[in-house]
């Protein structure tokens, strides 16, 4: 930087909109698409995310003298704790029952969405430490000055959190199943690589759907109509509904997300003759398939592990990815190939009492989850003699 850019300036925005989609871009990287100025625009314009729903966004800037974006946060203050995926329900209740108010609290994250990636985006510069330490920073001085209960990042990458433990941030541990990619030319090669038991039922599994007489289509760019969204939309609705949940996400961010990024998404598609009838979302990222959301209208054993899994290993290994990331929770993704990894958070409390109270909970937690995640890696569905 030049004398007149390490004077840095930390200030918040209300919007996206106030943000060079360019300047945002560059600090997040083209790696992981739920960072791209893009798709937190389309939650924000969409009504998906508003302080009507809970999300009043407060992006965090860091500007040099001159105006220079160099470092920014995803960030949002919270009326409540849903949409979240890492659950700090218990520690609101403790604390109100205290005499705290918890909420507000500031989330640093991409809303209803479970994937790992950059929270202090600083671009992959020289002075990238240098910037997410000032990030980290400049979280705690936004949440003392809103005088908020405490700042939570979520899903954070790895090189994030020595900057956010440096400024107070408490650590917390989670799992995820991703599939991995060893080189497969065919949903057949993987399969080969599975212990013969498991390799029948996925089998199995397969022939169940396809014996239905459904047919499925990996839609992206141009081949998502606005007719593919509509059903997709009322997919979604279905799902939700059925666990008793809330549709954040409206209509008009589906036509933003196929207006935007539509070479960035594959909407797996399922239909019954000429009806579509189930369906499942996944963005793109360098080298990643990820998985978010999914519904149907119809009941069919294995539906979901076919439209949701099967059915994204497949687009894997015909685009070359890497993994699959198939989003929060499911054990049951383990025996069909998807394998645990481990997810951080990052939390920050300001008042000092629930501090340590939160502390002593993530010390046994962390050592619990850990634990978990490599017995979870002991019962994966591969053969013993497979180097894998």
């Amino acid at each position: 930087m030049t004398e007149q850019d390490t004077r840095l300036t930390l200030t918040t925005a209300g919007s996206m909109a106030e943000i060079d989609p360019a300047a945002w871009d560059t600090l997040a990287g083209p790696g992981n698409p739920f960072l791209a100025h893009a798709f937190l625009d389309a939650l924000e314009q969409s009504g998906s995310v508003s302080e009507q729903t809970g999300w009043l966004p407060r992006h965090l800037i860091l500007s040099t003298a001159t105006g220079r974006l160099v470092g920014a946060v995803p960030l949002y203050l919270k009326a409540h704790s849903w949409g979240e995926y890492v659950f700090d329900h218990s520690w609101a209740r403790a604390y109100e029952q205290a005499g705290g108010a918890y909420y507000p609290k500031l989330q640093a994250a991409v809303p209803f969405t479970p994937v790992p990636g950059p929270r202090l985006l600083a671009g992959d510069g020289p002075d990238a430490p240098a910037i997410r330490r000032a990030l980290a920073d400049g979280l705690v001085a936004v949440a003392e000055t809103l005088e908020v209960s405490g700042v939570h990042a979520t899903f954070v990458a790895d090189h994030d959190m020595p900057p956010l433990a440096m400024a107070g941030f408490m650590e917390r541990h989670d799992v995820q199943f991703h599939w991995h990619n060893r080189g497969y030319g065919s949903f057949n090669d993987f399969l080969a690589g599975l212990a013969a038991r498991k390799r029948k039922t996925i089998r199995k599994e397969r022939q169940k759907v396809a014996d239905s007489g459904l047919r499925f289509r990996a839609l992206s760019g141009a081949d998502i109509t606005a007719e593919a969204w509509d059903a997709f939309h009322r997919f979604y609705h279905a799902t939700v509904d059925r666990k008793w949940g809330e549709a954040y996400l409206t209509r008009d961010f589906f036509d933003r997300l196929g207006q935007m990024m539509a070479e960035r998404v594959v909407l797996i598609m399922a239909y019954d003759g000429d009806r579509p009838v189930a369906g499942a979302l996944n963005l793109i990222g360098d080298d990643a398939l990820y998985g978010r959301n999914w519904g149907a209208v119809v009941d069919l054993p294995f539906l979901h592990f076919e439209t949701c899994y099967y059915q994204a290993i497949d687009v894997a290994i015909e685009r070359g990815l890497a993994r699959v990331e198939a989003g929060a929770q499911g054990g049951h993704k383990l025996l069909r190939g998807y394998e645990p990894v481990t997810t951080r958070s990052a939390h920050w409390i300001a008042d000092p009492r629930l501090a340590r109270a939160v502390k002593g909970f993530l010390d046994q937690e962390r050592a619990a989850v850990d634990a978990e995640t490599e017995a979870l890696a002991d019962h994966l569905p591969f053969r013993r003699d497979d180097p894998a």
